[in-house]
């Protein structure tokens, strides 16, 4: 009888505990920031726009992305499609009709924008009025705010998120808005 050969051992490498440098460029932040991530929408009809803040129970908010190199260094150009559709679905779910009467009284307004990795879901789109103001149109200073927050350091994109998608007028009220300011700087 032939002596028993052992059966080869394969090797494998334990993880390094410690990061090894690369020559590529670092990303902005790593790890990921935790994410916001919005409630679920429990109704899609008879929303009512409270003010100038969706129905949370219709648009909660939602995330594509929290990829601060999307987020900071690519244009929201490729993001930003939002059929017709789903358009209309935005104001049917308010009780508005579409196309609207007067144009440019409404947008669709992504709740949480695009610029801070916001979705074109349904839970994250309405049909923001311009008048009265505060409207889509300060809110979009808002937005562009807290982008430069979130893309500088000075603030977590989980954070701007879950602002966004809460209480946007409370920021617009800080950087100025509610003496007038327009909020750009």
């Amino acid at each position: 009888m032939a002596p028993a050969v052992p059966a080869p051992v394969a090797s494998v490498a334990a993880p390094s505990p410690v990061p090894v440098a690369s020559t590529a460029s670092a990303p902005r932040q790593a790890p990921a920031p935790p994410a916001f991530t919005p409630a679920v929408a429990t109704k899609h009809a008879a929303c009512t726009i409270r003010g100038a803040l969706p129905d949370p129970a219709c648009t909660p908010g939602a995330v594509m992305t929290t990829d601060l190199d999307v987020i900071c260094d690519e244009s929201t150009r490729d993001r930003r499609h939002v059929d017709a559709s789903v358009h209309k679905a935005a104001f049917t779910e308010y009780g508005f009709t579409f196309p609207p009467h007067a144009p440019g009284a409404f947008e669709v307004d992504h709740l949480i924008p695009l610029e801070l990795g916001g979705d074109n879901a349904i839970t994250n789109l309405w049909p923001q009025p311009a008048d009265p103001r505060p409207g889509f149109h300060e809110k979009d200073h808002v937005e562009d705010y807290l982008h430069r927050e979130v893309c500088s350091g000075a603030m977590p994109l989980d954070e701007a998120q879950r602002i966004i998608a809460t209480d946007w007028l409370a920021v617009w009220r800080r950087i100025g808005g509610a003496t007038g300011d327009d909020g750009t700087q």
